[in-house]
């Protein structure tokens, strides 16, 4: 991962961009020695989203099978029998 200083960006903005989208390696964005932000491609960002979502449903399906919230797939589909047919 590349890392620039934030008056970096400021000047070299185009270029840093450019490189990004080449890449697709983040760049890591520093302020005085602390780092201040992540620049990352938006075709990365949104393959990212996109997973965290798929994690997200995995993790409430882990969770209602603990709490026992879970149906038998008779008892699914007599629930749902309404919006099947």
């Amino acid at each position: 991962m590349r890392t620039e200083l934030v008056t970096t960006l400021k000047r070299q903005a185009t270029k840093i961009l450019a490189d990004l989208h080449h890449s697709k390696d983040p760049v890591l964005i520093t302020e005085h020695g602390t780092p201040s932000a992540y620049l990352v491609d938006v075709s990365v960002f949104e393959m990212m989203q996109d997973r965290m979502g798929i994690l997200e449903g995995i993790a409430r399906g882990e969770r209602a099978i603990l709490e026992n919230r879970t149906l038998t797939q008779p008892e699914a589909k007599r629930r749902m029998q309404k919006w099947l047919a």
